[in-house]
């Protein structure tokens, strides 16, 4: 995998303010212009362009310039790549939670055998 100890630093660190994962979460129904972006949001528009920076940093938004709208992209690559480590995360915690169960199944204290406790 790309250097993903660097990058998802830096995808969660962006996706730690709820601002910008309100931006994700819009940018993930379709493209969106900073103005459509901002107008739910009570800040100021350059706010929301500093939001839309740290999300074109760490690679989770792109955006573009015609005329004088500029237009904004979820980037799917970089949510694929952290919806993969975290399901990977998952997987193995489920795993683990499986073998102690089994462990507890097999060796662990129950009040039908007795438990010295």
């Amino acid at each position: 995998m790309l250097n993903q100890s660097g990058s998802l630093d830096r995808v969660f660190q962006a996706l730690a303010d709820p601002t910008r994962r309100d931006i994700v979460e819009r940018l993930v129904r379709g493209p969106a212009s900073v103005s459509e972006l901002a107008r739910p949001l009570a800040m100021s528009l350059p706010a929301v362009m500093q939001h839309i920076q740290v999300l074109e940093t760490c690679g989770l938004v792109r955006s573009e310039k015609t005329g004088r709208v500029r237009t904004c992209h979820i980037e799917p690559g970089v949510l694929r790549m952290t919806e993969e480590w975290i399901a990977a995360q998952r997987t193995a915690w489920e795993r683990r939670l499986d073998r102690l169960g089994d462990y507890l199944a097999e060796h662990g204290d129950t009040p039908e055998q007795g438990s010295t406790r």
